[in-house]
């Protein structure tokens, strides 16, 4: 079953949350809800109620899949379009993909950040 724009976007929300040592905030427009760890941003919700997409970090050849698997998957909006993915509501985006997604794009942020500064390294 597909996800609605607001479930996917409560998702995404939830499943960042739930991950450790997550921030979120918005510091670049009151629009763009931010989650970050350790200040690196993972993932972006548009809180404008008309375009209910969320934008995800992305291994390009995994996002070059997704878009050619699903409509509702675009070249990432506001950052690099060959790192970035946004998901809306559309056919076969289900919450487990928004899941997937969401954490795969937190741990590739992680995966950049220097030893010391990942969760858990305290």
């Amino acid at each position: 079953m597909s996800a609605a724009g607001d479930r996917l976007q409560d998702t995404a929300r939830q499943a960042a949350l739930a991950l450790p040592d997550v921030s979120h905030g918005y510091p670049f427009t009151p629009g763009l809800d931010v989650y970050k760890v350790a200040g690196k941003v993972f993932l972006i919700v548009t809180d404008d109620p008309d375009e209910q997409i969320i934008t995800v970090k992305c291994e390009p050849e995994h996002a070059r899949t997704y878009m050619h698997d699903h409509a509702s998957i675009t070249p990432g909006r506001y950052l690099d379009k060959r790192h970035w993915i946004s998901l809306g509501p559309g056919p076969g985006v289900t919450e487990r993909l928004v899941i997937d997604v969401v954490e795969d794009s937190y741990d590739l942020a992680v995966e950049r950040l220097p030893r010391r500064n990942r969760p858990g390294a305290r």
